[in-house]
C-alpha cells in the first residue's frame, strides 16, 4: 500500500509537472506571436522593444529545451532551480515591458502559484519572495527612465502581495488535497482488507454458497458450494447445465417464495442437500442467494444433541436403579449360601441373580452412552488401520474364534473417529462369533472391506455363517432394548448405528445366510 500511495503521489506530481511546462510553452508562444505582430511599437522605445523581443524569443527557447531535458524530472533541485529561471526571466520581460502596464505581472503570479504546487513551504515561498522583489526591483528602475503614474506604487505593491498570497493559497489547497488523498486512500485500504475478510469467510463457510444472476448464471459460488455439488467450477456458467434439479427448486421457489424448497440429491456424491434462496433486492442485476445445507451434518449435529440429552437422562435413571439392583443381588448371593434352602429355592435364587447380572449389563450400556465423548472425526485410512484392528483382534480371540479379513482395491480415505470405529466393530464382531457359536462349533466372521461401484464410497461388510435373523424381526433390529437372546441387553446395535450417524457413516443389516451387517463410510474430504 506504501508503494500503491507513492506512486500515486508521483503520477499526480508529473501531472503538475507537465501542466508546468504547458503553462510557460503557451505563454513564450503568446510573447513571440504579440511581438512579432507589432502591436508594441507604440508603447516602448526602440530599446526596450528590442529587448522585449529578445526577452520573449530567449523564453520560449529555454521552456522549449527544459521540456526536453527535464519532462519527467523528480529531483527537488531541478524543479527549484526550474521555478526560480522561470520567475527571473519573467521578471526580466515584466521590465522589458514597461512594468505594471504590460501585464506581465500577472503571468509572474500565475507562475508562483504553479511553481508551488511542485515545491512545498519555505521553497514555494522562497520562489514567491523572488517573484515579488523581481517586481519592486524593475518598477524601481523603471522609474529612473519613465515619470511613475500615482497608483503604480499601489500596483506594484498589490502585485508582490499577491505572489505571496498566491503561494500561500496554492500551499493551503495543496495540504488539504493530500490530507483528502490521504484519507481516501485509508478508507480503500479497509475496503480492501474488509473485501478479503468477506471472501475468505465466504470461501471458509461450510454451507455452500451459490449467487445467481437474472439468467440463473452463477457469478460466485464458493469452496464449500463446489464440493457439494461436486464441480470443479462454476462461475460464469449456467446452472442449468450443472444441476437441473435445483433450477427446478429454484422456479417453484419463484413462483411462491413463502414454500420450503425440497431436499435434492446430487447423483455424483450420493450428497442430499437442503437448498434456500433469497432475493438481493439491492442487486441491480436482480441476483439471488443461494444457500446449501449438507443434510447428512444437519442430522449429525441433531444425533449428537439427541444423544446429549438422552445420556443425561439415562445416567440419572441408571444410578437410581443401581444401587438398589445391588442390594437384590448381594441378597440373593447370601440367600443362597444358606444350608435351609432346598433345590427349588437354589433355582430361584439363581433367577433372581441372573436376572440382576443383566439388568446390571443394560445399566452399564446406558451409562456407556451417557459417558460418551462429542465425536472427534479424523481422516483415516480404512485398509492399514482395519488390519491392524484385526491383528489386536486375533490377539485376544480363543481357539474357537476366527476372524477373517479381505481388502478389494480402491480408496478407502474417509472421516471417522477411530475410538468409535473400534467401539462398533467390536461389538459387530463379538455379537458375529456368538451367533456363529449356535450352529458351528468353530465361531467365524469375515470382513470385507471394498469400494460402492455407484457411490464411490468405502464400505465394510460384517459376516458370520449363524442362523441368520428372521424377517420379523430385521425391521426391530437396531431398536432399543430389542434382544432375541435372553442374555443380551438390546442395546449393542442401537449403539452401534448412533455412533456410525454420529460420523456420518450408516449401519444396515442385510439379509443373507447368516447374518450380515454393512458400514457404509462417508467420503474423506473436510469441508471448510
Amino acid at each position: 500500500m506504501i508503494a500503491e500511495t507513492s506512486s500515486q503521489g508521483g503520477k499526480q506530481a508529473q501531472r503538475l509537472l507537465r501542466l508546468y511546462h504547458l503553462y510557460r510553452l503557451s505563454v513564450g508562444i503568446v510573447l513571440v506571436l504579440l511581438i512579432s505582430s507589432n502591436l508594441d511599437d507604440q508603447l516602448l522605445t526602440s530599446a526596450s522593444n528590442e529587448l522585449l523581443r529578445s526577452g520573449s524569443w530567449l523564453y520560449l527557447v529555454l521552456n522549449i529545451l527544459l521540456v526536453v531535458f527535464f519532462e519527467n524530472t523528480r529531483q527537488p533541485t531541478q524543479l527549484f532551480s526550474l521555478a526560480l529561471l522561470d520567475v527571473l526571466l519573467l521578471c526580466l520581460l515584466f521590465y522589458a515591458g514597461g512594468g505594471v502596464a504590460s501585464a506581465i505581472g500577472n503571468l509572474l503570479i500565475v507562475s508562483v502559484a504553479i511553481s508551488n504546487t511542485l515545491l512545498r513551504r519555505r521553497i514555494g515561498l522562497l520562489i514567491a519572495a523572488v517573484g515579488a522583489l523581481g517586481i519592486v526591483g524593475s518598477s524601481f528602475l523603471l522609474n529612473f527612465s519613465h515619470p511613475p503614474k500615482p497608483n503604480d506604487y499601489l500596483q506594484v505593491g498589490t502585485l508582490g502581495a499577491l505572489c505571496f498570497a498566491a503561494a500561500l493559497l496554492v500551499q493551503g489547497l495543496i495540504r488539504r488535497l493530500e490530507v483528502s488523498e490521504t484519507l481516501v486512500e485509508q478508507k480503500a485500504s479497509e475496503v480492501v482488507g474488509l473485501e478479503a475478510l468477506n471472501a475468505l469467510i465466504l470461501q471458509r463457510m461450510r454451507t455452500g454458497i451459490l449467487v445467481l444472476d437474472e439468467q440463473r448464471r452463477v457469478q460466485l459460488a464458493n469452496h464449500s458450494a463446489l464440493s457439494l455439488l461436486g464441480c470443479d467450477r462454476l462461475e460464469g456458467r449456467l446452472i442449468d447445465d450443472q444441476v437441473p434439479a435445483l433450477v427446478e427448486r429454484y422456479q417453484l421457489w419463484l413462483s411462491n417464495p413463502t414454500l420450503r424448497p425440497q431436499s435434492l440429491k446430487i447423483a455424483n456424491s450420493g450428497v442430499e442437500l437442503q437448498p434456500s434462496f433469497i432475493a438481493l433486492d439491492s442487486s441491480p442485476q436482480h441476483q439471488t442467494l443461494v444457500f446449501l445445507e449438507d443434510l447428512a451434518q444437519i442430522a449429525q449435529q441433531a444425533q449428537q444433541l439427541k444423544l446429549a440429552a438422552l445420556g443425561r437422562l439415562t445416567a440419572g435413571i441408571a444410578h437410581e436403579i443401581r444401587n438398589p439392583l445391588g442390594a437384590i443381588s448381594h441378597a440373593a448371593q447370601l440367600l443362597r449360601e444358606s444350608e435351609e434352602l432346598n433345590s427349588a429355592d437354589q433355582r430361584l435364587t439363581q433367577i433372581i441373580q441372573d436376572h440382576s447380572q443383566r439388568m446390571n449389563r443394560v445399566i452399564e450400556n446406558v451409562l456407556q452412552l451417557s459417558r460418551r465423548q462429542q465425536t472427534l472425526p479424523q481422516r483415516l485410512d480404512l485398509k492399514p488401520w482395519l488390519q491392524q484392528f484385526v491383528s489386536e483382534i486375533r490377539e485376544g480371540a480363543t481357539e474357537r474364534q476366527q476372524i477373517h479379513l479381505h481388502i478389494a482395491g480402491g480408496d478407502f480415505k474417509t472421516l471417522m473417529d477411530p475410538n468409535q470405529l473400534n467401539q462398533i466393530l467390536d461389538n459387530l464382531i463379538r455379537n458375529a462369533w456368538r451367533h456363529s457359536a449356535q450352529r458351528h462349533d468353530l465361531a467365524q466372521v469375515w470382513l470385507e472391506l471394498f469400494v460402492d461401484p455407484d457411490s464411490q464410497l468405502p464400505i465394510l461388510e460384517i459376516l458370520d455363517d449363524g442362523p441368520g435373523v428372521a424377517p420379523d424381526h430385521q425391521a426391530q433390529l437396531f431398536e432399543p432394548f430389542f434382544t432375541t437372546s435372553h442374555q443380551g441387553t438390546g442395546l449393542g446395535l442401537y449403539l452401534s448405528r448412533e455412533l456410525c450417524e454420529s460420523n456420518q457413516a450408516r449401519l444396515d443389516f442385510k439379509p443373507r445366510q447368516g447374518g450380515c451387517f454393512r458400514i457404509t463410510f462417508a467420503h474423506g474430504q473436510k469441508q471448510g
